[in-house]
């Protein structure tokens, strides 16, 4: 399997993929390239719609550029446990940033959110998160801020009293309601527009619509919610007792 950056003409082969529609790894089986190279490279340069070859394979070069211009820092990446790879993990990381990046989180966000998803014990202090990250303590405040606004981290205090940000399965619970939470209030502000507009009246009967739709997305996503987190939890029990009896 190929190394190293990827060439003009291995953009042009992801443009022309994209065009026909292809998986992300069935671009990277012809290209003989790991999957999350061609995941990070089009979620860095615009998403699989407007991925533009030449754009990309310049915008790379820039990059590279500011990286030789830009002072050395003496960064310890952390150890890793259970023989993994570090410079895997690295990529993985920064593919899951893109990711994350790609479904509407702002950058510093997303990598907020990497870092923690990818640590063992699934949380990390504020100081983790800097040294890690290499960013400014303000930096990570904001992130956590807008992180813990949207129900996706949670701040606990550990034996020493510090303060450590949470990812687990039940805060993806607790974001997953505030979402269907959001998503229903749309609905009840788009139907006290339809008596605002008067009943029957073109923009009213679409803000209706709008209420109906998102009332049957709000429910929908409640009720995924809660059977997931009894799923996860009952497969949890489960394989704690099964533990507990060998």
């Amino acid at each position: 399997m190929p190394g190293g950056r990827l060439t003009q003409q291995e953009r042009q082969q992801i443009a022309l993929g994209l065009a026909d529609g292809l998986a992300y790894a069935e671009i990277a089986r012809r290209l003989d390239r790991p999957t999350s190279t061609i995941t990070r490279e089009v979620m860095r340069n615009g998403g699989p719609t407007a991925y533009r070859a030449d754009l990309a394979h310049r915008a790379t070069e820039r990059r590279a550029h500011r990286r030789k211009q830009a002072a050395p820092r003496n960064v310890q990446a952390p150890p890793q446990a259970y023989g993994r790879d570090a410079e895997a993990v690295r990529e993985y990381q920064e593919t899951l940033t893109t990711v994350l990046m790609g479904s509407g989180a702002p950058k510093m966000m997303a990598r907020v959110l990497a870092c923690l998803y990818t640590t063992d014990a699934g949380s990390l202090t504020a100081a983790d998160l800097v040294q890690r990250l290499q960013v400014s303590p303000a930096s990570v405040s904001k992130a956590i801020a807008f992180l813990e606004e949207q129900g996706l981290v949670r701040r606990e205090r550990d034996e020493r009293r510090r303060e450590r940000y949470v990812v687990d399965d039940d805060v993806w619970y607790q974001s997953m309601m505030a979402s269907a939470r959001g998503t229903a209030q749309l609905g009840e502000t788009a139907r006290q527009g339809v008596g605002v507009l008067g009943r029957g009246t073109p923009a009213a009967t679409r803000l209706e619509n709008i209420a109906r739709f998102v009332d049957f997305v709000s429910e929908s996503i409640a009720r995924a919610a809660d059977q997931a987190r009894e799923v996860l939890h009952a497969k949890s029990a489960a394989a704690s007792d099964d533990t507990a009896a060998e």
